[in-house]
């Protein structure tokens, strides 16, 4: 086993996905930046400075999923999961001034009328940009699928948008070369600075979602609520509560049982149903928390949760 593959064996497949971006990201900035300086193209070089972001985006989002990957301690008992979706929202708004940025650009080249040079070269480096980025977001969205890790998503969502915007850049390049309208380039270079502004806005909504502690999704509560009924001796249950970290999902339950049902028997009912729970979706670590009740006293956990006693 080489170097690079015992240092592979060690990552999870989230970090070895931002290791892989990571590297793709630097070869195509540093072509994408010498011929964009040479030819003048605002797409070209809007497309480079994209490139240079995904680079640091891909570092950040490495260290971000090693931080939440570390296990729970005294201090931080749930886990530091969350880091991923704060990773989420601060490279939705680095891809949000990226797209500003573009922008700016192309309005300057409209404005001063600045031409574009070195077609030749521009296109061929577009080609090879798109060819290797159609391949990294086939392998992000398969690692996604496989992970439902937010960073993952988001790194997928935006090597999607810089496939779509390095397509729309070469489209740009090659009515110039037809044509010799430089204008078109920095009006592609407009839409290409809106359409990344756009796609950030996904992956900071649901980032925040996941600050939040929104609950999974509906179907999923609705799912682990007909496990809990359909389990034969839970007369009911209530208070079911859920969230996610990104990595982990979180529930949290009261059941009604028989009042004289003894602990042992209590504990094998739940034992059974975070079984199934749990088999819901096996591309998370799951945290369910349980709790007995002779009777339902939703109402009064209600109370409780809003820091009132039963009486008041």
């Amino acid at each position: 086993m080489n170097f690079l593959q015992k240092i592979f064996s060690d990552f999870s497949k989230e970090r070895r996905a931002t290791v892989i971006a990571t590297a793709t990201a630097v070869v195509l900035a540093i072509f994408k930046l010498i011929i964009g300086i040479m030819s003048g193209s605002v797409a070209l070089l809007a497309s480079a400075v994209d490139s240079v972001l995904d680079t640091a985006i891909s570092v950040f989002n490495f260290f971000a999923i090693k931080k939440a990957e570390e296990a729970p301690n005294d201090e931080f008992q749930y886990g530091k999961g969350k880091v991923q979706a704060i990773a989420g929202v601060i490279e939705g708004v680095i891809i949000t001034l990226s797209g500003i940025y573009i922008i700016v650009e192309g309005i300057k080249k409209i404005v001063y009328d600045e031409s574009t040079t070195h077609l030749g070269a521009s296109v061929w480096v577009m080609l090879v940009s798109i060819v290797v980025t159609w391949f990294l977001v086939k392998y992000l969205e398969k690692t996604a699928k496989e992970t439902d890790n937010i960073v993952i998503k988001a790194d997928a969502l935006h090597y999607k948008a810089d496939l779509l915007s390095n397509g729309a850049v070469l489209v740009a390049l090659f009515i110039v070369w037809l044509s010799g309208w430089d204008v078109v380039d920095a009006i592609f270079g407009l839409a290409i600075g809106a359409y990344i502004i756009y796609s950030a806005y996904e992956i900071i909504h649901e980032s925040i979602l996941i600050l939040l502690d929104k609950s999974l999704d509906s179907e999923i509560v609705s799912k682990i609520g007909e496990i809990i009924s359909n389990s034969p001796e839970v007369r009911g249950y209530h208070y079911l509560k859920t969230r996610t970290d990104g990595t982990h999902n979180f529930v949290d339950f009261h059941m009604v049982l028989h009042p004289e049902m003894t602990i042992l028997e209590a504990h094998e009912i739940a034992e059974d149903i975070i079984e199934k729970i749990v088999a819901l979706d096996k591309t998370k670590g799951w945290l369910i928390n349980p709790h007995f009740d002779p009777h339902d006293d939703e109402e009064q956990n209600i109370l409780y949760f809003n820091g009132k006693k039963e009486n008041e």
